[in-house]
C-alpha cells in the first residue's frame, strides 16, 4: 500500500497530477479540494494516498489532508459509491458542507452532483449518518479549504483545463462550459479558481 508521497509537482492537468519522487513519476487523481491547495509546478508537495487495485489497473488517489483521505474511504465503503463518485462528492462539497447535509438529512445539494439522483442522495444520507457521528464532534476537522482567492497560475488555457476537469467529474460538456462562461472576470483567474467558483455555483445555487 502506498500511503504517502513526497516529491516534486511535475504535471497538473485537473484532476490528474504527476509527482516526481526521485525520478519516478506517480500519476494521481485528486479531488478539487486538494487541487486548490497545491503549490506551483516544480515545488515540493506531500500528499496522502489511497491505492485502488483493479484487474485492469492500479489507481492512485491523492489528498492534501489525512482527513480528506478518511472521508474518501468512508464514501467508497458505501454501496454503489466508487472512487469517481466519491471524488465528485468531495469536489462539489467541502467536507464540512457534506457533514452539514448529513446532519440535516438535506439531499438538495447532493442531487446536484453528477451521478447522484434523489433516491441515491437519500440513501447516502441515511448510510452516512451513523458513520459521521464521530466526525460531527470535531468541526475543526473540516476546515480543509480556504475561501480566500487562489493565486493565478501560469496556465495557457485555464478555461479549457477547468472545463476538462468538470467533465471528468461527470458534468456534461455543455454544463461545464456554461458554468465557466458565467464567471465574471474569468480572464484573470487560474484554472483552479475557475473550477472552485463554477462548482460552488452549480452545487450551492
Amino acid at each position: 500500500m502506498i500511503g504517502r508521497l513526497r516529491g516534486t509537482l511535475a504535471e497538473k492537468q485537473p484532476p490528474h497530477l504527476i509527482i516526481d519522487v526521485n525520478g519516478l513519476g506517480y500519476e494521481l487523481e485528486v479531488p478539487m479540494t486538494t487541487l486548490y491547495r497545491l503549490p506551483k509546478l516544480g515545488e515540493t508537495v506531500t500528499l496522502h494516498t489511497h491505492l485502488v487495485v483493479r484487474e485492469d489497473a492500479h489507481l492512485l488517489y491523492g489528498f492534501f489532508e489525512k482527513r480528506e483521505r478518511e472521508l474518501f474511504r468512508e464514501l467508497i465503503r458505501l454501496n454503489g459509491v466508487g472512487p469517481k463518485l466519491a471524488l465528485a462528492l468531495m469536489s462539489g462539497l467541502e467536507a464540512d458542507e457534506l457533514v452539514r447535509c448529513v446532519q440535516a438529512q438535506d439531499a438538495s445539494a447532493l442531487v446536484r452532483v453528477p451521478g447522484v439522483g434523489k433516491k441515491t442522495a437519500e440513501r447516502l444520507l441515511v448510510e452516512l449518518k451513523d458513520r459521521f457521528k464521530a466526525w460531527e464532534t470535531s468541526p475543526a476537522m473540516f476546515a480543509l479549504v480556504s475561501d480566500g482567492p487562489v493565486p493565478v497560475a501560469s496556465v495557457s488555457n485555464a478555461e479549457a483545463d477547468a472545463v476538462s476537469a468538470l467533465v471528468s467529474l461527470g458534468y456534461k460538456p455543455q454544463e461545464a462550459s456554461k458554468a465557466i462562461a458565467a464567471i465574471e472576470g474569468k480572464a484573470n483567474l487560474s484554472s483552479e479558481e475557475l473550477i472552485r467558483r463554477s462548482l460552488k455555483g452549480m452545487i450551492t445555487k
